[in-house]
């Protein structure tokens, strides 16, 4: 078999490879043999027909045939021995059956030599779940479960309102302007600026009119930017009932008989279990980045086209859960930046985890399938699972190969503690 190798633009490569004759000849000889005992050819029985008359009828198909199935392997073959990898399949640019060469066009995976690291500095999110924060949380679960009482008063900022309103542009009604007998919390920011604030004292039966702006990106483009009355009555001012903690209000959250003390407690080994995971994933996120913008190289776009795919299929499926019509197509070019990024950063974590010998922990692959049991109902079928089943196990290794080598970065880099409120951190902006 000869070789040779052209270089094109980029990673892309155009390998000629011509197949040794002898070995050519040798399956199409033994094919054909084969053939004699089966062929049908006129003039003869089944299975009589000569050697010579069953290669003039079908030597050429299957010499073609041949060739074709001695592309694949013989394109790996010379790729190795020319100490190529090549990214995806090959395509083949030409194609001469009666010399047995071609020539396949494809692109390589790069040679990557990781920057130093030592000169980045990465903030590491310093946060801690306080009793400010669990009383805070707790007050969460119970405006979620409240109930509206009406008063006879003034509407306040946390009230709800229960209004009806027109509206109007240029002294003209317009679509979607008007609307009977909704529920409205003042200060929730559900309508547009200043609506909300201009029934802040206003009486049930009471009257406003409001002139207001639509924001310049709302998503009506019709309304961004323009000026609009409201005309609006309020009928009822409804005052908010946060329910008691008691054992049925403890029980919606699957506790039995918990005390304030103890639902406490309960709630906050959820939130340090949430801020466990966000402090890792924001950590690794942050190294990630750090590697990714030290390292610039080219990615072969075949896996980049074929990462972004990926992502757009994703992307549907998610769409599809959550209710959208499985008929609409994103754009695949929406996904190119973070495909080509991803491949980066699964070429850069590869070798770095090649060259420094990195080998998986299989303590913490433990850990991690224990940790992630917890959230399920029969956690010991979970574990019994994951360690009965080599798929599934692997990919908890990968997982945790992965957090080693940003273990290991974070001993390359510079390591600066940020600190930060645990509602800051949980919700940014």
């Amino acid at each position: 078999m000869q070789v040779s190798i052209e270089t094109g633009e980029g990673l892309e490569r155009r390998m000629t490879v011509e197949l040794a004759a002898d070995k050519v000849q040798q399956e199409v000889d033994k094919r054909l043999q084969n053939m004699t005992r089966t062929v049908r050819v006129d003039g003869f029985r089944p299975g009589k027909a000569p050697l010579r008359v069953v290669r003039q009828r079908y030597g050429q198909p299957v010499r073609q045939d041949v060739i074709g199935d001695l592309i694949q392997p013989s394109f790996y073959e010379a790729a190795a021995k020319e100490n190529l990898k090549p990214a995806g399949q090959p395509r083949i640019d030409s194609l001469d059956l009666a010399a047995a060469r071609y020539t396949a066009v494809f692109e390589v995976i790069p040679e990557v030599e990781p920057a130093d690291m030592g000169g980045v500095t990465i903030k590491r999110p310093g946060v801690e779940v306080t009793d400010a924060d669990v009383n805070a949380m707790v007050d969460t679960l119970r405006k979620q479960h409240a109930s509206w009482s009406m008063v006879e008063r003034a509407a306040a900022l946390g009230d709800q309102a229960l209004i009806s309103f027109k509206g109007f542009i240029g002294g003209e009604a317009f679509e979607g302007g008007s609307a009977d007998n909704v529920p409205v919390v003042l200060g929730s920011n559900s309508l547009i600026d200043g609506f909300e604030e201009g029934l802040v004292g206003v009486a049930a039966g009471e009257k406003r009119s409001l002139e207001l702006k639509f924001p310049e990106d709302y998503r009506v483009k019709d309304l961004a930017g323009k000026e609009a009355t409201f005309e609006v009555e309020l009928k009822e001012v409804r005052h908010q009932v946060l329910p008691e903690i008691d054992a049925d209000f403890v029980k919606l959250f699957g506790v039995d008989g918990a005390d304030l003390e103890s639902f406490q407690a309960d709630v906050r080994k959820n939130m340090e279990q949430e801020l466990r995971h966000k402090l890792k994933t924001t950590l690794k996120e942050r190294v990630m980045d750090a590697l990714y913008e030290a390292n610039k190289f080219d990615v072969p776009q075949s896996m980049v086209d074929q990462e972004a795919q990926s992502l757009k299929d994703q992307a549907k499926q998610n769409m599809v859960r959550r209710g959208h019509a499985s008929s609409f197509e994103l754009p695949v070019e929406l996904f190119r930046d973070q495909a080509r990024r991803r491949v980066a950063l699964s070429l850069l974590v590869t070798e770095i985890i090649n060259r420094n010998g990195i080998k998986v922990d299989q303590e913490r692959v433990n850990a991690t399938i224990e940790e992630f049991a917890q959230s399920y109902e029969k956690p010991e079928e979970f574990i019994a699972h994951y360690s009965n089943n080599a798929q599934g196990r692997s990919s908890v290794e990968s997982m945790v190969l992965e957090d080693q080598m940003v273990d290991w970065l974070l001993g390359q880099v510079k390591v600066e503690e940020e600190y930060s409120d645990f509602h800051g951190f949980m919700n940014p902006a």
